[in-house]
């Protein structure tokens, strides 16, 4: 692990300002980029360690806001721990505002991260990794399959509806995807059934996608957010693993 520079920034969308973290190795070199979305509880402490943590390992990494349109992260404010109590308070702050982001905005906005991804001296040429977490798993797919020609590889962890049977739902890009994809799902997502997982993984293989998904044995959904109650350390530590082997290829 090398030292590592953490910074926020401010980011230009076509709906105002966003803000962001970037992290990235403090050795005055440009990186392979990655684009790190969020869970729903948003840019925290937490988030920022984990991007600190990816940087570390060789990487410039960039946190959005993507509920900028609602103000500066977090938009709800959080606790320092979150469990089953307060997730359920909070959920019902931060439902309208996950629902308000519709698939077209969350594009939009991954259009700007992109770009500006793209002028970050620390961010080195070429195309960027993508990784995403809970809702963020969703936003990933997406900007693989809007923006192929940006997306080298893109992973998600215990996401949810990543393939509904919505005409908006995730899986539908799968036919515009040329990145790897990985997807760690938790067993114990309710957000994730078995036929989600199924139909997800038949549309990745019609589309001749490079893909690997599997199923962490007895992981909840939330699996990788040690600052709440579904933290699972193990399954955790296998998602770390798991995604550097991805950009280890990638890059």
């Amino acid at each position: 692990m090398t030292a590592v520079q953490g910074t926020a920034v401010d980011i230009p969308t076509e709906d105002g300002t966003a803000d962001a973290y970037l992290a990235h190795p403090g050795d005055g070199r440009a990186h392979p980029a990655v684009l790190f979305y969020t869970d729903a509880f948003g840019l925290r402490p937490h988030l920022r360690s984990m991007a600190d943590r990816l940087a570390g390992a060789g990487y410039t990494v960039l946190v959005p806001n993507v509920f900028h349109r609602h103000g500066r992260a977090p938009v709800v404010e959080l606790p320092e721990f979150i469990d089953a109590a307060s997730r359920q308070d909070l959920f019902a702050h931060l439902g309208p505002i996950m629902r308000e982001l519709t698939p077209e905005l969350a594009m939009r906005d991954a259009g700007a991260w992109l770009r500006w991804l793209a002028q970050c001296p620390a961010a080195a040429d070429g195309p960027v990794a993508v990784t995403g977490y809970c809702m963020g798993a969703r936003l990933s797919l997406l900007t693989a399959g809007t923006y192929p020609a940006r997306v080298a590889a893109a992973a998600g962890f215990h996401g949810g509806r990543l393939a509904t049977e919505e005409p908006d739902s995730p899986h539908l890009v799968a036919g515009n995807v040329t990145a790897e994809l990985y997807f760690g799902h938790a067993d114990e997502d309710p957000s994730l059934p078995p036929e989600q997982i199924a139909r997800l993984e038949e549309a990745l293989t019609e589309a001749g996608v490079r893909h690997r998904c599997e199923v962490y044995a007895g992981a909840r959904h939330g699996y990788t957010q040690a600052d709440t109650d579904v933290y699972d350390r193990e399954a955790a530590e296998r998602h770390w693993a798991a995604l550097l082997d991805l950009l280890k290829r990638t890059f």
